[in-house]
């Protein structure tokens, strides 16, 4: 029963990396390709956004990637756009509608703390930057938006190698991670914590403790290909701790896995559902 619960939550990420040289380019593409629009990004677009939505960035975050007519009114056109250093500006008729992560139904976020991930409810925060995170080809685009008198708008998207990213380290491990089942098992503590639901009753959690010898009924499916994150606000110094998580679209579904950093090696440590 553990297991199951466990894998409801296993998702798989399906894009397909653009060149490092075009990424830019052709970022619209990574998650259009999947299922028609569902009925929530509908409902959406239909719509107009509240006024009170800008208070939150999640909020407005969604409208902008399912609304179009917004999405053209909250982008600071001419947009800067940076690529290896080189620096253009896209014009209003240019711009193609980007959709992040609205047709894969899920995304993913990076965490240092529960402090940091606290900053996802602050109304107060006057900056956010979206991260797109390909692993084929080593490259990270992150899309800066700005809140400028009371409304969010995109002021520049930059696109930079993912070894120069804050989060490099990790970024790197965890995609040995998902990928090497070897490694994967040689990366857990001794003991990983889990907590998740309980089976026998729906308003109960349960808590245990998964040893390498049954990790692989237990392990979640993780994106392997491309990766999102949002930092909210300015970012924090680098810690020894990394909150991975994986949030449902419109399901309500998340998982969290804790990583703690010995010297220069991650190993999982507790796993949420």
């Amino acid at each position: 029963m553990m297991a199951l619960v466990v894998l409801m939550f296993s998702c798989k990420g399906k894009q397909t990396a653009a060149p490092l040289d075009d990424v830019d380019s052709t970022a619209a593409k990574d998650s259009v390709d999947t299922a028609a629009v569902d009925s929530q990004e509908l409902l959406i677009m239909d719509t107009p956004m509240p006024q009170a939505a800008d208070e939150l960035f999640d909020d407005f975050f969604f409208n902008f990637a399912a609304n179009k007519n917004l999405q053209m009114e909250r982008v600071a056109f001419p947009l800067t756009v940076i690529r290896n250093g080189d620096t253009t500006k896209t014009q209003r008729p240019e711009w193609k509608m980007e959709r992040f992560f609205m047709r894969q139904g899920y995304y993913t976020l990076l965490f240092n703390s529960r402090k940091e991930m606290a900053m996802m409810n602050d109304t107060s925060l006057t900056e956010a930057v979206v991260e797109k995170i390909y692993f084929n080809t080593g490259a990270v685009i992150q899309y800066q938006f700005r809140r400028l008198r009371g409304a969010w708008m995109l002021t520049e998207v930059d696109t930079q190698p993912l070894a120069s990213n804050p989060n490099a380290s990790f970024l790197q491990f965890y995609h040995k991670f998902v990928t090497d089942s070897v490694f994967q098992g040689q990366s857990l503590e001794e003991t990983v914590q889990f907590v998740g639901p309980d089976p026998d009753d729906d308003f109960q959690q349960m808590e245990g403790f998964l040893t390498p010898d049954t990790w692989p009924a237990f392990a979640p499916e993780l994106p392997d290909n491309m990766l999102y994150n949002i930092v909210y606000g300015p970012r924090r110094p680098r810690t020894d701790n990394m909150i991975f998580m994986l949030r449902g679209i419109a399901n309500g579904l998340e998982l969290e896995l804790t990583f703690k950093r010995h010297g220069d090696n991650w190993k999982l440590a507790k796993m949420t559902t």
